[in-house]
């Protein structure tokens, strides 16, 4: 259950990222609201998951999903530059949370 709760807040990460970057300095309402409800969500989540995770391995689980979603998503959206360099080396990170999940 503790993969779990930290794969969903890995995604929350990337929630309040992208809501962060979307609030303008939180000057807009509704992606600020996003963000602090995505910001507790998440931060709740991985310190659920660390009671029964190592704090390093859930930490870099929680920071991969994130940074790889908040990445991808971008590109999708168009406000990041899509490259084939970028998406191998998105690649490698969730290839590595994928890997910590199974060395732990």
């Amino acid at each position: 259950m503790s993969w779990l709760v930290l794969v969903v807040s890995g995604v929350l990460e990337a929630v309040w990222a992208v809501a962060l970057g979307r609030s303008e300095g939180f000057t807009r309402p509704l992606p600020t609201v996003v963000f602090l409800v995505a910001l507790v969500l998440s931060m709740g989540g991985l310190a659920w998951a660390m009671r029964e995770l190592p704090v390093g391995t859930s930490y870099a689980v929680w920071v991969g999903i994130g940074a790889s979603l908040a990445v991808a998503y971008g590109m999708v959206t168009g406000d990041e530059s899509f490259s084939l360099v970028k998406v191998l080396l998105l690649a490698g990170i969730i290839g590595c949370v994928i890997g910590l999940k199974f060395a732990h």
